[in-house]
């Protein structure tokens, strides 16, 4: 029999050296490096970015010249603080980030644009600029956008780390000075977004977009019975059993930074009665939870409604739908795990 917890009665305190001491690459990219990554040869440009983070690694932990290094002879440094990865989903921009990662020494973090902004909400704005200006390098997975607080917060944040001589290393779907598109009136907040896109030399790795060949074939809906046999059945450990309904409420009474906290110690999740999410907020909320599962490669049991039909259309075609896309990529991915380890 699994030992039954609920994440529903879990409200994890998080101290501010644990909030930073989680930010470092997931276990599915524990172990990578640049020899592991494998370019395309139909795709030059990913080869041509793995010798651009090869050589922007030797720059992370090199001190900035000074006086007579400065004028005389002192290796030529990149002209901006930071370099950013765009391309489409499934090219291997994650793996190249945390390749870099594990690339350097010295004290450095790696997590994605919404934990970022989460650390900010959980700490405040100073004191994560604090934090993070003993850093010699700052990973940014997934950098986007998603309205104007997040456009100025990040705006100063970047600014503030690159003045203090943090290299920075981001990825994203987007270009810099593109940031915001069909989000909020991005064009009302150009000055920002120029001032993020000013940190960053770009490199741009082509490749095949996932999105292309659609959403995976969800796994087949379960009732709660059948869902009953799954759990009775599992014996891979502690197995976090929750209504599905008063998991995203209880959500809303844990900050997002908390939520990788919050699946400690979890094995596999099973979840009742999942029902479309119709709210944008609690929507959003639920995705950092998704990452955070895939990131844990958590499996997941499920009855009521599939994953691919966890979003409204309308979400699925909006501003966020990069979002939603790849929650349901990943959630779909985690419950054929639940239906494998408990079938």
């Amino acid at each position: 029999m699994p030992v039954i917890e609920h994440l529903t009665q879990r409200s994890p305190k998080v101290s501010v050296d644990e909030l930073l001491g989680g930010f470092y690459p997931s276990p599915r990219f524990g172990e990578v490096s640049f020899d592991t990554y494998r370019p395309d040869p139909q795709q030059p440009s990913q080869a041509a970015a793995v010798t651009t983070l090869r050589e922007f690694a030797g720059t992370v932990d090199e001190p900035a010249p000074s006086g007579l290094r400065k004028l005389f002879g002192a290796r030529k440094a990149p002209s901006r603080a930071g370099i950013y990865l765009d391309g489409g989903f499934g090219v291997g921009k994650t793996h190249l980030l945390a390749s870099l990662w594990h690339a350097s020494s010295g004290k450095k973090s790696f997590g994605t644009f919404v934990e970022y902004t989460n650390l900010v909400g959980a700490l405040t704005f100073r004191k994560t600029v604090e934090a993070l200006s003993d850093y010699s390098l700052v990973c940014i997975d997934e950098f986007e956008l998603d309205d104007p607080g997040d456009t100025v917060l990040m705006s100063r944040l970047m600014r503030e780390l690159a003045d203090a001589g943090v290299k920075l290393a981001a990825t994203s779907n987007t270009l810099p000075g593109s940031l915001g598109d069909g989000r909020f009136a991005a064009e009302d907040f150009q000055r920002e977004i120029q001032v993020l896109a000013d940190q960053f030399d770009v490199a741009r790795i082509d490749g095949e977009d996932y999105r292309h060949r659609g959403l995976p074939q969800a796994p087949d809906a379960m009732d709660d019975a059948a869902l009953r046999d799954r759990i009775d059945s599992f014996s891979g450990g502690v197995l976090a059993e929750d209504d599905f309904s008063e998991l995203v409420g209880h959500l809303a009474d844990v900050h997002p930074s908390r939520y990788r906290q919050l699946l400690d110690g979890v094995d596999a999740v099973a979840w009742h009665g999942v029902e479309t999410i119709t709210e944008q907020s609690v929507a959003l909320r639920f995705v950092v939870l998704a990452d955070r599962l895939y990131d844990r490669d958590v499996p997941i049991m499920a009855s009521g409604t599939t994953f691919d039909q966890l979003f409204t259309e309308e979400m699925m075609h909006g501003g966020y739908m990069k979002k939603y896309y790849r929650a349901v990529s990943r959630l779909t991915a985690l419950a054929r795990q639940g239906s494998e380890v408990a079938g």
